[in-house]
């Protein structure tokens, strides 16, 4: 099942104001010390209809802290029953670069009604990300280039393309952040999540997080083992993969989903999936508003609706009629939007895909040269003909960046917290499920919940087996010791 979120529209006048509430409560005339951005308060105030927005500051740099610092928005939807509370439970959709605040926003369909009951759920936006000190590297125009571009045939002259292409994000990257382009990391994300669980006044964070989120939550447990209260992390990232090998674990994962969609259906098989990808290159169709569909733009709206066995596995169905049957790429252009966060003017409602390869870039190491990344194209195409050719060189636009990686001090492993649930879906095309297996692994109490069956993440997709050992260890504590595998049919 597919969930259709309710839009938000971030209004600038409310957090403006609130903003304002915050410098006249702080003096910024003094240096300001880590125990001063622990000291703040949350002036929660209505922004819409049963929810309530805020901010609150983190340093830039928590190495050299000062006056220098994000101002990070938070939206809150309040427990219905306030008598009863059990707390708050901090959420996070994944990306990188997903709105938390949008995500908050949906607290009623993302979260059981018992979970509502006795929960406050709030979303934070991470630092760079939607209002809280976004950041934009590119125009809209040079965003469509951008995500136009591949190097999937292999030759010189369209890996020096993408190189250049790549080059220019980096550099505009690094003029639009400034001295900020070095701290944009999940790792000072985590350490920005403890300050809002002080200034929520909780004891211990509660936390749902999706895909990437998952990645936040194992670096907050890894920094803050004893805050950790009830953590799920669904869609799980291993967090000690390296880059390479996250890329290649993505491609085999999305080839085995669109051979799992292929085999339910008749009409289409895997060689009109690698003519239709042919044709992008060497003769794209022409969408209504003059863009042509390039492959990068193909693979893009495949993997789409990969991510959902319900109804993205239909519209994949509908697109293929309309793409290799009728040469009609509106299908295809819709879906790739989508992903993109590309409205139909051509504008990028959303950052996401600038701020999701800064935080890439300073989350992982990249040891490869550039010629070592190319050479592993005949490895990336044996292990995944269709994905392959388009993720062995995802990495490149971090050979061109201007700071290094922000790495966690400490060791992801062993971490020694209370009851950690990892959700992991067999078939997951964007977290294979053997990352799901290994980040269980990492808690020495991490406890792995596995759903039989296809599509990105477990949890509220309309699997009751799921959802009820989500709800029990949210409203209890407690998980159990015995294997936690549910069927696709949800029993």
């Amino acid at each position: 099942m597919s969930i259709k979120y309710r839009p938000i529209f971030l209004a600038l006048g409310i957090f403006f104001a609130i903003g304002v509430v915050i410098q006249l409560t702080n003096n910024d005339s003094k240096v300001w010390t880590i125990k001063d951005y622990k000291s703040q308060e949350l002036n929660w105030r209505d922004c819409y209809d049963g929810f309530e927005c805020s901010s609150f500051k983190v340093p830039v740099d928590y190495e050299k802290i000062d006056n220098q610092n994000f101002t990070l928005r938070a939206l809150r939807h309040s427990a219905l029953d306030q008598e009863n509370k059990l707390g708050s439970i901090v959420v996070n959709p994944g990306g990188p670069g997903g709105s938390a605040t949008s995500y908050a926003y949906n607290a009623e369909y993302i979260l059981s009604k018992e979970i509502n009951e006795k929960y406050d759920i709030v979303g934070f936006d991470p630092r760079g990300i939607n209002k809280s000190g976004e950041i934009r590297c590119l125009t809209d125009d040079e965003e469509d280039a951008f995500l136009s571009a591949d190097a999937s045939d292999g030759r010189a002259a369209s890996i020096a393309s993408l190189s250049a292409i790549s080059k220019d994000f980096a550099e505009k990257c690094a003029k639009a952040a400034g001295s900020k382009l070095g701290h944009y990391s999940t790792l000072e994300a985590a350490k920005d999540m403890e300050i809002l669980r002080i200034l929520l006044s909780e004891k211990k964070l509660n936390f749902l997080g999706k895909s990437y989120g998952t990645y936040l939550g194992t670096l907050y447990a890894a920094l803050y083992p004893e805050s950790v209260g009830r953590m799920v992390l669904d869609g799980a990232v291993s967090p000690n993969v390296l880059m390479r090998e996250q890329q290649l674990a993505q491609a085999v994962a999305f080839d085995r989903a669109l051979s799992n969609f292929l085999a339910t259906q008749k009409r289409f098989k895997l060689a009109d999936i690698k003519k239709l990808l042919s044709e992008a290159e060497t003769n794209p169709m022409k969408g209504s508003d003059g863009r042509f569909a390039s492959e990068s733009i193909a693979i893009t709206a495949i993997a789409t609706t990969l991510y959902d066995s319900g109804e993205g596995w239909r519209d994949l169905n509908k697109m293929l009629v309309q793409a290799i049957v009728k040469r009609n790429p509106t299908e295809m252009f819709k879906q790739a939007d989508a992903y993109n966060n590309r409205d139909s003017a051509g504008n990028y409602y959303s950052n996401q895909t600038d701020v999701s390869i800064i935080i890439n870039c300073l989350d992982w190491n990249e040891p490869r040269t550039i010629e070592e990344m190319a050479s592993d194209r005949g490895a990336f195409i044996k292990a995944a003909p269709i994905f392959g050719p388009y993720l062995y060189l995802a990495a490149l636009p971090c050979k061109y960046w201007k700071t290094e990686p922000q790495l966690p001090p400490v060791p992801l492993k062993n971490i020694d917290t209370t009851p950690v649930l990892v959700i992991g879906v067999t078939n997951d095309p964007a977290t294979p499920y053997e990352w799901a297996q290994d980040l269980a692994e990492v808690f020495t109490n991490g406890k792995l919940l596995t759903l039989n069956g296809d599509g990105h993440t477990g949890h509220n997709q309309g699997n009751i087996c799921i959802d009820s050992v989500v709800d029990s260890y949210f409203l209890t504590g407690k998980i159990g010791s015995k294997p936690l595998i549910c069927a696709k049919s949800g029993t």
